[in-house]
């Protein structure tokens, strides 16, 4: 029987909470924003998972919090490093620098990202100088190996991002994600700013290197349609809550969660006279004024009483098979 390999990141009960205070000179606390609640997940070495869901579903800060760039409220990121697992929860930013090398970023606007002031070979090189790994000649190299495996040639280093398209400048921003040969890659909506023959371009190029590199993928969107491509798993996210983890077929095949089916009625159908809508009525549930019970109720059109009464546990359905949801609780009715 073959042994499951340890996580490369294992994320337990994550929390990130915004304080609301009251108006006045003596402000007070009053509220919390729930951006994140208790998001609890697994990530493997080369595996990707793609977190998904509308905006506001708090996907995006539970990724940047999983990263420090924010600070989180409460729970665990354990992260293996170096044949040792470290929580970055617990960490000082004294403490995170080293790991930095191993944790990476892909960010959504392949423009904004860029600093329009540096060259496309200093973009690309200034990890390596931040971290001492690489200077002179030997650095010239490496910035001239990484582009040419993303698709881009050597002499590009010495050009501004504004020379280049959308498509060519995420490749740049890949190529500086890689260039310290990270064992985790977060891309936030990596692909949603560009149009869609570019992303199945920069898709490709992402499972290539991934193969190459042994690169784990955590990878944030809202389009179902390019999550199928690339994901291996998917966790779905709720007003700040995971409501369904699966095996990407699996997860398309037979959704359970009615969130996850109102996601995907909205993905394009390959047949013109097929009109698809988004089958859920009314905006994300404000994470400031979260209605009681199930997050999703006021949406769902199968709700019952205990779902506007009783908030749903993360429970596993079938082996690899999480859902928060009473519909599938004992014999799946109400």
């Amino acid at each position: 029987m073959t042994q499951q390999p340890q996580p490369l990141l294992d994320v337990r009960g994550l929390s990130k909470f915004f304080p609301i205070y009251s108006k006045g000179f003596f402000q007070r606390a009053v509220g919390n924003v729930k951006a994140v609640d208790r998001v609890s997940l697994r990530l493997f070495p080369g595996e990707t998972l793609a977190l998904v869901g509308e905006s506001g579903s708090g996907k995006t800060t539970a990724a940047r919090t999983i990263l420090r760039a924010l600070e989180p409220t409460a729970g665990q990121v354990l992260f293996r490093a170096n044949g040792h697992t470290v929580d970055l929860a617990a960490l000082r930013e004294r403490q995170l620098k080293p790991l930095r090398t191993r944790m990476q970023m892909i960010f959504q606007d392949p423009f904004s990202s860029l600093n329009p002031r540096m060259t496309v070979g200093d973009i690309v090189g200034e990890p390596l100088v931040i971290h001492g790994l690489a200077r002179g000649s030997a650095l010239r190299d490496r910035v001239a190996d990484m582009l040419e495996r993303v698709g881009l040639k050597a002499h590009h280093a010495m050009r501004y991002p504004h020379a280049f398209s959308g498509g060519q400048r995420q490749r740049v921003g890949v190529a500086r994600a890689l260039i310290l040969r990270p064992s985790l890659v977060i891309a936030d909506e990596a692909v949603s700013a560009l149009d869609v023959s570019v992303q199945a371009q920069v898709i490709n190029l992402l499972e290539d290197l991934q193969q190459e590199f042994h690169v784990a993928y955590l990878f944030v969107a809202h389009d179902l349609s390019v999550v199928k491509h690339i994901a291996d798993r998917v966790a779905v996210m709720y007003a700040g809550r995971i409501v369904e983890l699966a095996d990407t077929d699996a997860l398309f095949d037979d959704p359970l969660h009615p969130y996850t089916r109102a996601l995907m009625s909205a993905v394009p159908y390959p047949d013109p006279d097929v009109k698809m809508r988004f089958q859920a009525p009314g905006e994300v549930a404000d994470p400031a004024a979260l209605p009681p019970g199930c997050s999703f109720h006021p949406r769902c059109s199968q709700c019952f009483d205990r779902c506007s009464q009783e908030p749903p546990e993360l429970r596993e359905h079938a082996p690899g098979r999480f859902v928060a949801c009473h519909l599938q609780d004992g014999d799946g009715s109400p």
